[in-house]
């Protein structure tokens, strides 16, 4: 990369945290509160932590994504797609962890506050999450490289998200909010869908049994077309 090529640091932590994903967290957040107006029981402090929560813990995994694939040899100089900030040189693998780590600094902030709206079960969900943001790729043995990332993006970005935001505001749990997650949830593993079909071959190179590198290209095609499907059939349940 040329030296007037070379995008400034406040572009390279942006992209390292992945924008285009981040609609990902904001709409479960979006879709409980309206749930929660829906029943009359807005509290906007609480849908507003809930939201820089979420936030949060995404731009946290990304990050922490960015660290881990690196050090486990996932990202390489062949890879397609958006460029990896730690594996082109642009952030030492050093300031990326203190980046992901800073990241789930404030999701924890923000869980304090909604603990002490809502109760210690919250802290329990922030912790679960954090652990499976920051153990998302952290190892051969995490959650992306044993295949349970669609199952973990569906579930944390989907009901947990949406009836949780839902939750923290009226504090009562919603059976409607945990259908309606469903949609979200199943949106954002069609996101993951398109990164891991996209990355399938250094996925397998690096030993990282996405779906897409377990099952094949097809698969992965066939799984992105049904999430979408099923969760526009979503509505009808509800």
């Amino acid at each position: 990369m040329t030296p007037d090529k070379r995008p400034s640091t406040w572009q390279v932590w942006w992209q390292a945290a992945r924008p285009k994903t981040l609609s990902a967290s904001i709409c479960p957040v979006a879709i409980g509160t309206a749930l929660a107006a829906r029943d009359g029981a807005v509290w906007w402090p609480a849908a507003a932590a809930a939201l820089v929560g979420a936030i949060a813990i995404q731009v946290g995994t990304n990050y922490a994504n960015d660290y881990f694939d690196f050090h486990q040899g996932a990202d390489t100089e062949q890879r397609r797609g958006p460029t990896r900030a730690v594996q082109a040189g642009l952030v030492a693998p050093a300031a990326m962890r203190r980046a992901f780590l800073l990241a789930f600094g404030v999701m924890a902030v923000c869980c304090i506050y909604l603990v002490q709206r809502a109760g210690w079960q919250l802290a329990a969900l922030g912790a679960v999450s954090a652990a499976c943001g920051i153990g998302y790729t952290a190892s051969r043995f995490s959650l992306a490289y044993l295949g349970l990332g669609d199952l973990f993006v569906l579930i944390f970005f989907g009901p947990v998200a949406v009836a949780g935001t839902h939750y923290v505001q009226t504090l009562e749990l919603s059976p409607a909010a945990v259908v309606a997650g469903i949609a979200p949830g199943l949106i954002a593993v069609a996101i993951l869908v398109v990164n891991n079909l996209r990355d399938i071959q250094e996925d397998a190179a690096a030993q990282k049994r996405t779906l897409a590198v377990r099952f094949g290209p097809t698969f992965a095609r066939c799984e992105y077309t049904a999430v979408l499907l099923a969760a526009a059939l979503v509505p009808v349940l509800l």
